[in-house]
């Protein structure tokens, strides 16, 4: 182990006891606000402490075990228990760098998720209707929260554009790499010949904002429309104009929310997408001016980006970015999007290790 990381390391069996005095302290167990953030960072800070430990103990046995070889009796014992050691150090190592990688500041958060149709037309919105079944699924399935916080649906079904509010345990840091073009080839219902056609939707993955932060947006910026819902099929005709939709002037964005039958309600909701989308394409500047810098291999998150293919009659899916190919579709249509996230974390963790060691080597 690197003396650089020893070190961060033993900073870190520091902080932990730190962390473990404060929460200990009346005062700020009476805070409730500054002890749920000093709980999560002590949970994720005694994560990585543990594991440390386990790396130490494993030294000390291999060191034990080089010993016992100059004992002939126990010679072969020794052999076995080094080539142990020497495993478990190499996988802890690895643990613990990928543990130590800068974390996005935004992974906590929960997260709006937004599906567009784009070009295919009716195909397109039906399968923007798939994507949001999929990823309703698999919130389900890891027993995320969901909020449908707008919706544009389309003649034949499916959506125009759909935005769902996602709430639970690190959402966003889960959800992230899912932002960019879908790809879509199938032979569509409204499709006589039975050829095979292409058609694409866009999902945007976007951090909710602190309430905070929701405060520095000026009156003046924004025009606020009132209007009246219009309910699919007539199941919730509004008699009221309780639908909101709020333009951003300087930017042109806009959010609307009809699906509450309080306008107070729709009008935050509306807010909260609309917060979001502006921090969206602020953090989508940035990115491009440090992508034209430096290429990253997992998602700028560009829209344009075609990141993901969904084959219907190979039953493939292929995610472009890290060459990804899972004969699953039926699975992963389904909500069984497990494999596909790991991947892409994966990846990402190995190019920032990447990045780290090839920094410290140009520094050493």
């Amino acid at each position: 182990m690197k003396d650089t990381l020893r070190h961060s390391l033993d900073r870190l069996v520091m902080r932990l006891a730190e962390l473990d005095a404060n929460l200990a302290d009346p005062r700020v167990a009476s805070d409730m606000k500054r002890y749920r953030t000093l709980s999560r960072e002590q949970a994720e800070v005694a994560g990585v402490v543990a594991r440390f430990q386990q790396y130490q103990q494993r030294e000390r046995d291999l060191a034990a075990a080089q010993e016992m070889l100059a004992d002939a009796e126990m010679a072969e014992m020794a052999r076995e228990e080094i080539t142990g050691a020497q495993a478990d150090l190499e996988r802890l190592l690895t643990e613990l760098q990928t543990a130590l990688l800068p974390r996005d500041p935004d992974d906590a958060r929960n997260a709006f998720l937004e599906i567009r149709a784009g070009t295919g037309g009716d195909e397109s919105a039906l399968f923007a209707g798939d994507l949001a079944r999929m990823y309703l699924r698999w919130c389900e399935r890891q027993g995320l929260r969901t909020e449908l916080m707008s919706e544009s649906e389309s003649e034949l079904g499916g959506y125009k554009e759909v935005v769902i509010r996602v709430e639970g345990e690190r959402v966003y840091e889960r959800l992230k790499f899912e932002s960019g073009g879908h790809r879509v080839q199938r032979v569509p219902v409204t499709e006589s010949q039975g050829r095979i056609h292409t058609s694409a939707c866009t999902v945007a993955v976007m951090p909710e904002p602190d309430e905070a932060e929701e405060v520095q947006l000026n009156p003046a910026d924004l025009r606020i429309d009132t209007f009246r819902a219009s309910g699919a099929g007539g199941q919730h005709i509004n008699k009221t104009d309780s639908a909101i939709r709020i333009t951003h002037l300087p930017t042109g964005i806009v959010a609307e929310c009809q699906d509450d039958r309080s306008q107070h309600r729709n009008k935050a909701k509306a807010m909260a997408v609309l917060v979001a989308r502006l921090r969206d394409k602020e953090q989508g500047e940035r990115a491009a001016k440090e992508a034209a810098t430096r290429k990253s291999l997992v998602g700028t998150g560009d829209r344009s980006d075609r990141i993901r293919t969904y084959n219907f009659p190979q039953g493939r899916i292929t995610d472009h970015r890290i060459n990804l190919t899972l004969y699953k579709l039926g699975a992963v249509m389904d909500g069984d999007l497990d494999d596909v996230i790991a991947a892409l974390q994966a990846a990402q963790a190995a190019e920032q290790l990447a990045a780290l060691e090839s920094g410290q080597a140009a520094h050493g």
